[in-house]
């Protein structure tokens, strides 16, 4: 399968920043081509590329931007799949622990009570399956701090407040689970994705609630406890306003169907 992903983001630097970015795809995917372009005002930056400890997320830090105009594009070529991403025993702990965005203890009384008695592939077919009734997608109807419980309560949101639900969920039920970032060819509107990952069979599989893009055609960008980790750009010091974002993903010979009864994984 030979997919192709773009981002461009426009950013104001007001007061001399470091930033970071999570626009690359994820390690260990085979890539035809890529490149990354970062400039000041038209001038090139210095980037730092930083690998996770897993090879899969790879952040790239500007460090003592001055201010000025930055503009960043990304493009690259994925030409066939990823090998499947084992699951170590270190994700066994720290992803079923409860994580800012994915608040399971609080979630347990509602997990407990939806989800007794399911494990498995029943368990993660459930979850998807229940979140997706639940919620209504709705842009612009969460806030950056919102969590699994606001979603909860709210009962609407967007692909991360989704994510974020069905991990907190399987986190309660001491499944392991984790948010993945992802280039999503067949979104509409077009935007960076994100998805959920559960630990079924010894497998990580993807779980997207909102069933907005087919899950075979998804390609990983970062992989974290929730959102905290997978953010496509984040200001460590300094003032930066992003103004204007685009993305695109598409994939050759048109898009396949997603039966959502069947296990998929992001590769």
């Amino acid at each position: 399968m030979r997919r192709h992903v773009e981002s461009s983001l426009s950013v104001t630097v007001l007061q001399s920043a470091d930033v970071v970015l999570s626009l690359a795809l994820a390690g260990n995917l085979p890539r035809e081509s890529e490149s990354l372009t970062v400039t000041l005002d038209g001038a090139p930056l210095q980037v730092t590329e930083i690998v996770a400890e897993d090879g899969l997320t790879r952040l790239h830090l500007i460090e003592g931007i001055p201010a000025g105009r930055l503009e960043v594009r990304y493009d690259a070529v994925v030409d066939g799949r990823a090998e499947p991403v084992p699951v170590t025993p270190l994700d066994r702990i720290v992803y079923t622990r409860p994580s800012r965005y994915a608040d399971s203890d609080t979630m347990a009384p509602v997990a407990q009570a939806q989800f007794a008695g399911l494990a498995g592939k029943d368990l993660l077919d459930a979850v998807s399956s229940w979140v997706g009734s639940q919620l209504s997608y709705v842009s612009g109807s969460s806030r950056p701090t919102d969590g699994a419980v606001q979603t909860y309560l709210m009962r609407e949101g967007v692909c991360r407040d989704y994510a974020h639900l069905c991990v907190a969920l399987l986190r309660a039920l001491n499944v392991p689970a984790r948010l993945a970032s992802v280039y999503a060819p067949g979104l509409n509107p077009m935007d960076f994705h994100a998805v959920a990952e559960a630990v079924v069979d010894d497998r990580w599989c993807s779980v997207d609630a909102t069933a907005l893009a087919p899950r075979s055609t998804m390609v990983r960008i970062a992989t974290g406890r929730d959102a905290a980790d997978t953010s496509f750009m984040t200001t460590l010091s300094g003032v930066a306003n992003l103004e204007t974002m685009q993305v695109g993903a598409v994939v050759e010979d048109g898009l396949p169907g997603d039966d959502v009864t069947e296990l998929a994984q992001l590769r």
